[in-house]
């Protein structure tokens, strides 16, 4: 049984599981499925082809699934695909992909969106991410797992995140942020590793590790590209190697200034 609010419009063709709960002066259109014990908050909009999984909780004012903000955009079939167990705060706004990316926006599962987020199209969210109030997440952007943005920060289009990387909040990202790092400033450049999250979930030897990764990585006068090589061929550390694959494959760039000599003195 679904609970619907009688105010609530829920165009034919839309499928809704059980113990879904839709409140009032929502718009549910005909291409969404909502999976079980999902609820929707007053005056949200659901519409396009929207799939959302089970245990999600929308808040009020949400717009999910309308077109892209791409000029490209020509009405072809496009899609938003939302996880379990998500939390999205008041005001989001969630747009599905393009033709050119895909087709698809996808978040994974136990994420927490807080409120006026956007997800821009194209963009892929892993899961046990947090991402603050105001954050604008531009077209083609990827994240990955237990990633953490701070509130109304703007990260540029086809950017990647990797898994248990957090940017400091009111940042400006422009480039990638490898995985296990910190990043902050506008524009946002490596501050040292996440060392809160990585105590979180990880052993003190994974962290060490990981320790001596960076420094060889961003604190020796040395071509990254070349010490990210090496030492993905070196290290037997798993989460060092992959620290060193996503710098080799960063497109747009990893945002750090070097240590100068007299500096370190």
């Amino acid at each position: 049984m679904s609970l619907i609010h009688p105010t609530a419009i829920i165009e034919k063709g839309a499928i809704l599981g059980n113990n879904v709960s839709i409140g009032p002066f929502t718009y549910i259109g005909a291409k969404v499925k909502i999976n079980d014990n999902t609820s929707v908050a007053s005056h949200t909009v659901i519409e396009g082809r929207t799939s959302i999984g089970e245990n999600n909780r929308i808040f009020s004012n949400a717009a999910i699934g309308t077109i892209p903000q791409d000029l490209k955009f020509d009405g072809e079939e496009v899609e938003l695909i939302i996880g379990d167990n998500n939390t999205i705060r008041e005001f989001t706004l969630l747009n599905p992909g393009t033709k050119g990316g895909g087709s698809i926006t996808k978040m994974g599962n136990n994420n927490l969106l807080m409120g006026y987020v956007h997800l821009g199209h194209d963009v892929i969210i892993g899961n046990n991410c947090i991402i603050a109030n105001g954050v604008a997440l531009a077209g083609h952007v990827e994240l990955g797992n237990n990633v953490v943005i701070g509130g109304y920060t703007p990260v540029h289009q086809f950017v990647h995140i990797g898994d248990f990387a957090m940017i400091g909040g009111a940042s400006a990202l422009a480039q990638d942020v490898p995985p296990y790092c910190l990043a902050e400033g506008n524009r946002a450049n490596l501050r040292g590793l996440n060392l809160t999250g990585l105590r979180r979930s990880m052993e003190r030897e994974e962290i060490n590790e990981l320790k001596l990764a960076y420094k060889e990585l961003f604190e020796e006068n040395k071509p990254l590209q070349e010490m990210a090589q090496s030492l993905f061929e070196s290290s037997p550390s798993t989460k060092v190697k992959n620290l060193c694959e996503f710098i080799k494959n960063s497109k747009r760039g990893i945002p750090f200034n070097r240590i100068k000599n007299e500096d370190k003195k």
